[in-house]
């Protein structure tokens, strides 16, 4: 049977009808899961709430690891697998590879996630996202897990030969797109990832039912924190080339310089796994030297990855908006922005708040000497609010509410309530990051589900700030899940209620001609844009500004070490 095609006559876009298929149902289990876990999300806010404190101390670490597993996991890797499919797939006009194993690779991760699902709401593996050893969890709790990233591992595998085939079947001029590039570091990234959970979970499952004796825990949390922080990789990956993706969509932007923001998706692949290293700066398994390497030298290359990005995308907006016109001073291209535009509104405010207050955090606290402040604090996770939450998750947001649209050929559901959904997302996800950092500061610990220590045999009490700071963080909890159900909503609702298009293409046999490949412009070739010899002068500015804070806020962190090592 010849593969169909169908040609969208809005976007231009060609999709094949096996790949979009995958594409929409692995985009909706991933909406389905977002939804369950910003609900169980919200509980665990409310209990870290003293005045609140809804759930008790055993379905507190219940909800606790079902909301970990759901957000840091299984969502997000679920729109990646869709996000692979349509870069590979649509972007290059091609057929996707072996569609009866792509479902097979679905089926795996509905069931994978599925299983461990039960076998938390079974009470038995309350051991959250971690699961270090030696306490154990049910085995089917590692079961679903490893089902799951065999699934996930299978989505790459295919990305990768529907490159292969795009190639093969000259579907497309030059090299690969930017977009595509990114997700090649994404599913790279990802490969690596999923070995480390392979090479760690099976043995532990193994041990789990009795046939291995035992795990070495610091062996454990060494090859774990290969899967768990490298996961959170893939999401960097991947919603970089998700700004990129919009910039175009959005502006017609073209990047700055495809040489310098492909060789900062490199550098990504080379050191950015790195980073899981600041969750074992207090181990005594590995060396000083290992640390000092893994959290400065090295790491810093994969800053410097991320600071590129953080320049080059919006930079490409600023040359893109003054060439139609918006070029006086330095910032009428960013206040004539589409801001309404959902589109547009979520992909800036992930881009912002992953630099300013994701980016910014996981530096300082990557930094071996300050990691000793925070660590297992609740400013890990306000850092993981500032990058998964605010960083990925919007960011995915933003594009779901072009891509659902076209894909499902259905007008948005709710449009006036869409333009304001990026800000209550975006601005209650903020706050929680920054009150849970702010809490972390003053010590309040990472996973104790009552911060004040009621009936313990020793008196203890944080400073007053800190219990207004988690006070704070639920009300935030509150604004950001609103956020999320009203995305929810939105798209379920343009999936099942949506205005038809009627603008709609059939499928055919017949495959579209290659896609020219556009060459990027450089920068020198603005001329008569910008400012003071500046294309995009206004960029630099916020990244100057970004810079400032970035310095002040590490010195501030180094002045609480210096209040905690007094030297007399």
């Amino acid at each position: 049977m010849k593969p169909l095609y169908r040609t969208c006559p809005e976007s231009g876009l060609v999709f094949h009808k096996s790949a979009e298929n995958l594409i929409k149902a692995n985009a909706v289990a991933a909406v389905v899961f977002l939804m369950v876990g910003g609900l169980l999300g919200l509980f665990v806010a409310l209990t870290r709430w003293p005045a609140v404190q809804i759930l008790d101390a055993q379905m507190f670490y219940q909800v606790l690891t079902g909301h970990g597993i759901v957000t840091l996991l299984v969502w997000v890797i679920f729109f990646e697998i869709a996000l692979l499919y349509f870069c590979a797939a649509v972007l290059l006009r091609s057929r996707l590879a072996t569609p009866r194993i792509g479902w097979l690779a679905f089926a795996l991760m509905v069931i994978g996630a599925a299983v461990t699902a039960v076998s938390i709401l079974q009470g038995g593996s309350s051991v959250m996202m971690t699961s270090y050893v030696p306490m154990p969890a049910a085995p089917h709790f590692y079961l679903g897990l490893i089902l799951f990233a065999v699934g996930a591992l299978i989505g790459c595998f295919i990305f990768l030969g529907t490159l292969v085939i795009a190639r093969a079947e000259r579907t497309y001029e030059g090299s690969v797109p930017l977009v595509t590039f990114g997700a090649l570091t994404a599913a790279i990234i990802a490969i690596f990832t999923i070995a480390c959970g392979a090479i760690i979970l099976i043995p532990t499952f193994l041990w789990s039912v009795g046939y291995i004796s035992h795990i070495d825990p610091l062996m454990y949390r060494l090859v774990w924190w290969g899967m768990g922080h490298s996961s959170q990789q893939i999401n960097v990956a991947a919603h970089v080339s998700v700004w990129y993706a919009i910039a175009a969509i959005v502006f017609g932007a073209k990047p700055m310089s495809e040489k310098v923001s492909r060789g900062a998706f490199f550098l990504y692949i080379l050191f950015i796994s790195i980073a899981s290293a600041h969750h074992l700066l207090v181990d005594p398994g590995v060396g000083t030297e290992w640390k000092i390497f893994n959290t400065s030298y090295a790491m810093y290359l994969a800053v410097l990855a991320s600071l590129v990005h953080g320049l080059t995308v919006p930079g490409s907006i600023e040359v893109a908006q003054r060439q139609k016109g918006l070029n006086k001073g330095l910032f009428e291209w960013l206040r004539k922005a589409p801001w309404g535009n959902p589109v547009f509104s979520g992909m800036f405010l992930s881009l912002v708040g992953f630099g300013f207050i994701g980016g910014i955090s996981g530096v300082v606290m990557g930094a071996e000497q300050i990691n000793f402040l925070v660590h297992n604090t609740i400013y890990v996770p306000g850092h993981f609010h500032g990058t998964v939450a605010l960083g990925t998750t919007l960011a995915f947001m933003a594009l779901s509410f072009w891509l659902v649209p076209v894909l499902f050929r259905r007008e948005l559901f709710l449009p006036k309530l869409a333009r304001w959904q990026p800000y209550l997302f975006g601005i209650g996800t903020a706050l929680q990051a920054f009150f849970m950092m702010g809490a972390g500061t003053l010590g309040v610990s990472r996973r104790h589900w009552d911060m004040a220590f009621t009936g313990s045999a020793f008196e203890w009490a944080y400073p007053g700030a800190a219990y207004t700071m988690m006070a704070l963080n639920g009300i935030s909890a509150v604004i950001a899940v609103l956020g999320g159900v009203l995305f929810g909503v939105i798209i379920v609702g343009t999936i099942l209620f949506g205005k038809k298009k009627t603008t709609v293409s059939e499928y055919g046999t017949r495959r579209p001609a290659p896609l020219p490949r556009a060459v990027a412009d450089a920068i020198g070739s603005h001329g008569s844009i910008g400012v003071r010899g500046f294309a995009a002068p206004g960029t630099f500015i916020l990244a100057m500004l970004l810079l400032v804070i970035f310095v002040v806020y590490y010195f501030i962190n180094y002045g609480y070490l210096a209040t905690v090592w007094r030297i007399s």
